[in-house]
């Protein structure tokens, strides 16, 4: 496959930051404060992520995990958590705290749902990042598992060195790259770094990572680089060629939940720096919503546009296809209306849904933004999908699947509100 190259990859990153930009630079001018800051309580709040609900009960005895060995010790977190396992996907570049054990010879694991995202490593620890509504994400680590005996899980707040750094205005973000490894592990050749969501073009994208089940289109992933003779060479790399995918839950790495991920990471990124931006906003204003509205509407108009697919890169030639694991694991949590629509029903041929409105709006990062800022995303969305007075934005929407995406919303008690 041919693969963009020095000028060509830099003035394609370029391309992409300019896109970037041009949807957030607006709402970039009021720096936000990070999470030293106490107005956002990231350290003094009470959590109400869902695995500070998992840790409390597992302290308390009232949740039983496997210790058996690390397998079964992944599987019963995932299943208490209610990750699926079928979400596997697996990373061979050494970019986790972990990364001393991390390479193409022994991969790191990652798993997720709408708001819990797990890593694991064999012969390493168990990571987590959980969601919290009003804060973002939280960063938990579990001890090495000593034979027999369950391991103690912990928060930490050095998580935060990369998912948190002064490039992110210190808020606590997602991180998702495309880092072409070497056999060590250590990356030799980056792309799209800072960039998230279903905007990225899909030739930037999984580098560094495995893709089982790929139609045959330009992407950076089953890839490794190798030196010989003093000189770097691109190497396929097969998936499990290198590694025992028996070390691992299930022996996948779908393209299906890379996407799926690919659109969360984005979704929660914006979602928790809106969340931040409007709290200092307020904060700084003395809670005065009129006088920080027009700074709200922009972040609201930012997130909406994210929220209703309107930079999504349509899907390789042919579509995709995924496993049947997968696809019932992820229909599971749909909420459908009377007549059996979700935002959650896949297209698969050109886009990601049948019904462009994230269906991460059901999500913990949703539920937790502002009511200022919720109110004016509220009106945002109304503005949007009004089939009555088109708004230029949204033109790309035909007026059926406007009123298809608002009778989900209103049936599926996520209506509109407009006050």
């Amino acid at each position: 496959m041919d693969r963009p190259k020095g000028a060509q990859a830099a003035e394609r990153i370029a391309a992409i930051l300019v896109v970037v930009l041009g949807l957030t630079g607006s709402a970039l001018a009021e720096d936000p404060s990070g999470v030293r800051d106490p107005i956002h309580g990231y350290e003094t709040l009470p959590a109400h992520d869902r695995f500070s609900r998992f840790k409390a009960d597992l302290d308390a005895g009232r949740v039983k995990l496997d210790a058996g060995d690390e397998r079964a010790l992944l599987r019963s977190v995932l299943r208490t958590l209610d990750v699926p396992v079928s979400s596997q996907m697996i990373v061979t570049s050494a970019t986790s705290f972990q990364k001393t054990i991390i390479s193409p010879r022994r991969p790191r694991a990652l798993y997720f749902n709408d708001d819990t995202y797990v890593g694991y490593v064999p012969r390493g620890q168990i990571e987590v990042i959980s969601i919290d509504p009003t804060r973002g994400p939280m960063f938990y680590i579990f001890n090495r598992l000593e034979a027999g005996k369950v391991p103690r899980s912990r928060r930490s707040e050095n998580c935060l060195t990369c998912h948190g750094t002064p490039e992110m205005g210190e808020v606590p973000q997602l991180v998702i790259e495309s880092v072409i490894p070497g056999l060590s592990g250590g990356g030799e050749r980056a792309f799209r770094r800072g960039l998230s969501g279903h905007g990225v073009p899909l030739d930037q994208r999984f580098g560094g990572w495995l893709v089982t089940d790929a139609p045959e289109f330009t992407h950076q992933g089953n890839m490794l680089i190798d030196w010989k003779d003093g000189r770097a060479q691109e190497l396929p790399m097969q998936p499990g060629e290198l590694f025992d995918f028996g070390r691992y839950p299930v022996s996948t790495s779908g393209l299906l939940p890379q996407l799926l991920h690919e659109h969360q990471v984005g979704f929660i990124n914006r979602a928790v720096s809106a969340t931040y931006r409007a709290r200092t906003l307020l904060h700084r204003n003395g809670g005065d919503e009129a006088a920080v509205a027009p700074q709200l509407d922009t972040l609201a108009r930012d997130l909406v546009r994210y929220i209703l697919f309107a930079d999504e890169v349509p899907l390789p030639p042919g579509g995709v296809t995924a496993s049947d694991d997968f696809r019932a694991d992820f229909l599971a949590r749909r909420r459908p209306t009377s007549d059996g629509r979700s935002l959650r029903d896949l297209d698969l041929k050109t886009r990601l849904l049948t019904h462009r409105c994230s269906y991460m709006i059901e999500s913990a990062a949703f539920e937790g933004l502002p009511p200022p800022l919720r109110r004016a995303v509220d009106r945002e969305l109304a503005r949007a999908l009004d089939s009555k007075s088109p708004a230029p934005d949204y033109a790309y929407l035909p007026d059926d699947e406007k009123a298809a995406i608002r009778s989900i919303l209103a049936e599926t008690k996520l209506s509109l509100r407009t006050d």
